[in-house]
C-alpha cells in the first residue's frame, strides 16, 4: 500500500475504535454510574452473547432507557451534521460552506418555535420534530429556487439568499419567542441552543433512516463531487450533470440536517469543522472524505453530550454551546493553517 493508503486505513482504524470506545464509555458515566465491564456485560446479553458481569435492575433500566438512546442519537447527529458539511463544501467548492447556508438550520428552528408558540407544551416532542423538519426542508427548497439564475444555480447567489432566509428565519424566532408564554419561551430558547436530553428510542427510529439514506446517497455523489472539483467545464465534459449533481446534493444535504436537528435542536460548527480536519488526514477524495467525516461527526458529539451531561453536577449544558465553544477556536486553527500553506 501507497504511505496515503496505509495513513487513510490507520485513520479509519482508529476512528471507528475511538467511537466504539466512546459511546460504551459515554454510557457508563452519569449521575447513576454503571461499571464499563457491565456496560459491555449489558451489550452483549442484548446481543444473545453471554459474558461479563450484568449491572443491576437500576443499571440495566439506566442504560436501555436513558443512556443508550442518547449516546445512538448522538452518534446518528453528528454523523449527519459532518456528512452534510462535506457534501456541501464539495460540491459548491467553497470551504467555509456548512449545512446552516442553505438555510435549512435556521429554517428547522422557525418551524419549531413556531409550533412551540402556537400550542405550547401541548404539542411539544414530535409536532415540534415534525414542525422543524418541515420548514427545515421548505426553507431549503426556498433557497434553491431564488439562487436559480438563468437554469443554473450560482454559489455566490446561493450563500446570499441563504444569508437573507437566515435573517427572516431569526426574525421568525423573534416573534414567537416574545410572543410565547413564559414556559414556551424557555423551550424556544433551550431548543436552538441544542440539546439531547429527551432522547428516546422512537426518536433513534425516525431520525436513522433519513440519516442511512442520506449516507448512502452521498457517497453516491462521491464520484461526481470529484469530478465537479476540476470545474465545470471538465466535470461537464466528463459526463457530470452539474446542476442536477447541485440539486441532488442540496436535497442530500436538507434531509440529514432537517432530521439532525429536528429533536436535539441548532448544533452549530460539527458540518463546518470535522470535513475540513478528514480532509488533511485523508484527503479531498469524498469516497473516503464522506464515511471519514461521519465516523468524525458520530465521536464528536459523542464525547461532546458527555461533556454537557457530566461537566456540571446534576445539570444538562446546552449541547450547541459545548460545540461552538470548542468548533470555534478549532477552525480558526484550521483556518490559520489554511493561510501558511495548509490544505483545508
Amino acid at each position: 500500500m501507497t504511505g496515503l493508503t496505509t495513513r487513510r486505513v490507520g485513520v479509519f482504524a482508529v476512528l471507528v475504535a475511538a467511537v466504539a470506545v466512546a459511546a460504551v464509555v459515554s454510557a457508563g458515566i452519569g449521575q447513576n454510574p454503571v461499571p464499563l465491564g457491565q456496560v459491555i456485560g449489558s451489550l452483549l446479553h442484548h446481543l444473545h452473547v453471554p459474558a461479563g458481569p450484568l449491572p443491576d435492575q437500576t443499571g440495566e433500566e439506566t442504560l436501555w432507557s436513558v443512556r443508550f438512546p442518547r449516546v445512538v442519537l448522538a452518534l446518528l447527529v453528528g454523523a449527519a451534521l459532518a456528512t452534510a458539511g462535506a457534501v456541501l463544501q464539495g460540491v459548491f467548492a467553497n470551504p467555509l460552506a456548512d449545512p446552516g447556508v442553505i438555510g435549512v438550520s435556521s429554517g428547522a428552528a422557525a418551524g419549531a418555535a413556531t409550533v412551540i408558540a402556537i400550542g405550547g407544551l401541548g404539542v411539544a416532542g414530535y409536532a415540534v420534530a415534525g414542525g422543524a423538519f418541515a420548514a427545515g426542508m421548505v426553507t431549503t427548497s426556498i433557497v434553491y429556487v431564488f439562487a436559480r439564475s438563468g437554469g443554473r444555480t450560482e454559489v455566490v447567489t446561493l450563500i446570499l439568499t441563504g444569508i437573507a432566509v437566515n435573517a427572516f428565519a431569526g426574525g421568525v424566532i423573534a416573534w414567537c419567542t416574545f410572543r410565547a408564554t413564559p414556559t414556551a419561551r424557555d423551550q424556544i430558547v433551550f431548543w436552538q441552543l441544542g440539546s439531547l436530553n429527551r432522547a428516546t428510542w422512537s426518536q433513534v427510529y425516525l431520525v436513522a433512516p433519513f440519516v442511512a439514506v442520506g449516507l448512502v446517497a452521498a457517497l453516491l455523489l462521491a464520484r461526481r463531487i470529484d469530478l465537479l472539483s476540476l470545474g465545470e467545464y471538465s466535470a461537464s465534459h466528463l459526463g457530470v450533470d452539474v446542476e442536477r449533481l447541485r440539486r441532488y446534493a442540496v436535497v442530500v444535504v436538507a434531509v440529514l440536517t432537517a432530521a439532525a436537528v429536528s429533536f436535539c435542536g441548532i448544533i452549530l460548527f460539527v458540518g463546518l469543522v470535522i470535513p475540513h480536519l478528514m480532509r488533511l488526514l485523508v484527503g479531498p477524495r469524498h469516497a473516503t472524505l464522506i464515511p471519514a467525516s461521519a465516523l468524525a461527526g458520530a465521536l464528536l458529539l459523542t464525547i461532546t453530550d458527555l461533556g454537557a451531561r457530566t461537566l456540571v453536577g446534576y445539570a444538562d449544558l446546552p449541547l450547541g454551546m459545548l460545540t461552538s465553544l470548542v468548533g470555534g477556536p478549532a477552525f480558526l486553527l484550521l483556518l490559520r493553517r489554511s493561510m501558511r500553506g495548509g490544505r483545508p
